[in-house]
């Protein structure tokens, strides 16, 4: 079993003494005994002050739920918001605290929020002069496979806001030094390392326990399923919220499955296969109706390639189904849900084909991969 970040916290002590400490968690931010980096930090620091990203530091949110300060009924502390009209802490936010710890395991995806509260707490770090560490946790999708598209900034948003590619093969301690470096934080970073983990491993291959890191993030191969199907968040399809499987199923109820399953085996897609499914989803898209669709069975982890997966399955939905739409943006002036989670247009206008598209994310993934390199911390 590896060790993560925090349980290395007694080889700093010195690090912390006589400073006030501010901690950015979720229910993910745990030991191997589930004992909470709250408790930790309580018991061996001087903890004062929590901050919480989307869905809440107890996990007790749905997505895209905001929420406002409130007082921690365990600990006492002031949890400030970075999800609601806050998302980087103000000067009042961190004005109590000497350093910022960040301590929430990653699924490894671009469009994961998590990230850019880790980026926007890091400039926060850097504006008003505080320590900023990072508690090492594995990427559960591996560290070395990455794939996707880089994101282009006129797409840029809270589920995107860098240009990287989907699947971006780093610790969220290596992805910590990546935006610091790449894109001029500077802010006075400290990576609490890992033992034990290596690039090669899966969550799985950790032994660690496995806490959602949200509510329809319940297993590390849904992380896996979620880097193929959270694009059809920008879509009229139901991406299995509301199941017991989300973004392991996807579908609606005018969905041709029996031609998307045809033209899926021509594909030959690698390490995955697919089954016709029905089911009725209690919330969200198509709710309490029933749905026709396709489970993802994912047959080989390491040679599954799950952005190429997710895009295959649109181009040939949106060929063969004229029910099939992209979602408007939520708010006049914005851009589509599609456009932001792609981190491009090229899906929505057309404007390339799947084998165009494979080819661009092939060129993007060559780019990012020899510059992410450089921020490797395990071997």
């Amino acid at each position: 079993m590896i060790k993560v970040g925090i349980e290395r916290l007694g080889e700093y002590k010195d690090f912390f003494k006589n400073k006030k400490v501010g901690l950015i968690t979720n229910p993910t931010g745990i030991n191997s005994e589930f004992r909470t980096t709250i408790e930790i930090l309580s018991e061996l620091t001087n903890l004062v002050a929590l901050y919480s990203p989307e869905h809440g530091v107890r996990g007790d949110l749905q997505a895209g739920v905001r929420l406002d300060d409130y007082y921690d009924e365990i600990t006492g502390c002031m949890v400030y918001s970075l999800y609601g009209k806050t998302k980087k802490p103000t000067k009042e936010m961190v004005d109590g605290i000497d350093v910022l710890c960040y301590d929430i395991q990653d699924v490894g995806s671009r469009f994961y929020t998590y990230i850019y509260t880790l980026a926007y707490s890091m400039m926060s770090a850097k504006e008003n002069s505080k320590e900023f560490v990072v508690f090492d946790r594995p990427n559960p999708v591996g560290g070395i496979e990455v794939e996707g598209n880089i994101l282009d900034i006129k797409y840029r948003s809270f589920v995107g806001y860098y240009p990287i590619i989907q699947r971006y093969g780093l610790t969220v301690g290596e992805l910590a030094m990546y935006f610091n470096k790449e894109f001029k934080i500077n802010c006075d970073l400290h990576v609490i390392k890992m033992v034990g983990y290596n690039r090669a491993m899966y969550f799985e291959d950790t032994l660690q326990p496995w806490v959602s890191p949200s509510p329809n993030i319940p297993t590390p191969r849904s992380s896996l399923a979620y880097l193929s199907t959270c694009i059809f968040e920008g879509t009229n399809m139901s991406e299995g919220r509301g199941t017991t499987k989300p973004f392991q199923i996807i579908g609606s109820p005018w969905l041709n499955v029996n031609k998307l399953l045809l033209d899926l085996g021509k594909k030959e897609l690698p390490g995955v296969l697919f089954r016709k499914i029905f089911f009725t989803p209690t919330f969200s898209k198509h709710q309490n109706k029933l749905c026709k669709g396709i489970e993802i069975y994912v047959t080989n982890i390491r040679i599954f390639k799950p952005v190429l997966t997710g895009y295959t399955l649109i181009y040939l939905i949106k060929e063969n189904n004229q029910e099939f739409s992209f979602n408007k943006p939520y708010k006049k002036g914005l851009n589509p849900m599609i456009d932001l989670l792609t981190g491009d247009n090229f899906l929505r206008t057309n404007s390339l084909s799947l084998n165009e598209c494979i080819s661009k994310m092939n060129q993007d993934t060559e780019i990012f991969k020899n510059t992410k390199e450089r921020y490797h911390l395990y071997d």
